[in-house]
């Protein structure tokens, strides 16, 4: 069974209606859509956003539904020049930006007492996502590299720079690595794929509506990709 997450409806309604034999079954007010997507098996939630709305989703979908892989899709905001609104990043690694625990001497990022801080995505899966992207979105760019969460929308230059100083990332959004670290110690295969929305910086307000519908159709049109190929 694949997992597939989105914070929002318009990120997963349309993987929705590509579902054939659909069963919903709701668990903490979330509804998991679990189905066929041709012959694979497939479950398509709606966490919500946020951190903790996509902690518990993931959760759900391993504890209940017992998925091999979870692929989480949407948008996010670039933190590189060189990536552009309606490219796709696929994380390499993720890590939460609004970790901060700077005033007893961890760096930023770092969650006291735990193994992992960094959780690093599934290759095999990152390659197959790479390949489908090359095929079904030829003329679209493909990034790889560390993508970092926070439960705040990025919008101001200042903050943009001090994550890129400290994580080194390529973009940023609010979900990603609370799925990856949830994922990671249950030891099941993830992926985070993002198309940019916005360039996380003074202009994010204007840029959001405006493409935020480009960025979702790219991701869907990735996303079945790859569930028709897994």
């Amino acid at each position: 069974m694949l997992g597939i997450i989105g914070a929002m409806e318009k990120e997963v309604f349309l993987l929705r209606d590509m579902l054939k034999d659909v069963e919903i079954i709701t668990v903490a007010h979330m509804d998991f859509y679990s189905g066929k997507f041709k012959d694979k098996d497939v479950v398509i939630v709606k966490c919500g956003v946020g951190k903790v709305n996509a902690a518990m989703c993931t959760q759900a979908l391993i504890d209940k539904f017992k998925c091999s892989a979870i692929i989480n899709t949407g948008i996010a905001g670039s933190l590189d020049n060189d990536i552009n609104i309606g490219d796709i990043v696929l994380s390499v690694d993720a890590m939460q930006h609004d970790m901060d625990v700077t005033a007893l001497g961890y760096d930023r990022g770092i969650i006291p007492d735990t193994p992992l801080s960094c959780f690093v995505a599934d290759e095999k899966l990152r390659a197959l996502t790479k390949e489908t992207a090359e095929k079904n979105l030829s003329q679209i760019n493909v990034f790889e590299g560390r993508i970092v969460s926070g439960d705040q929308f990025i919008s101001g230059k200042d903050i943009k720079d001090s994550i890129v100083k400290d994580f080194g990332a390529i973009c940023t959004e609010m979900e990603g690595a609370a799925i990856a670290q949830v994922a990671a110690l249950n030891n099941v295969p993830f992926l985070i794929i993002r198309a940019i929305s916005d360039k996380a910086d003074d202009s994010a307000h204007m840029d959001y509506p405006e493409f935020q519908k480009l960025a979702i159709a790219r991701s869907v049109k990735l996303v079945a990709g790859v569930i028709d190929r897994f």
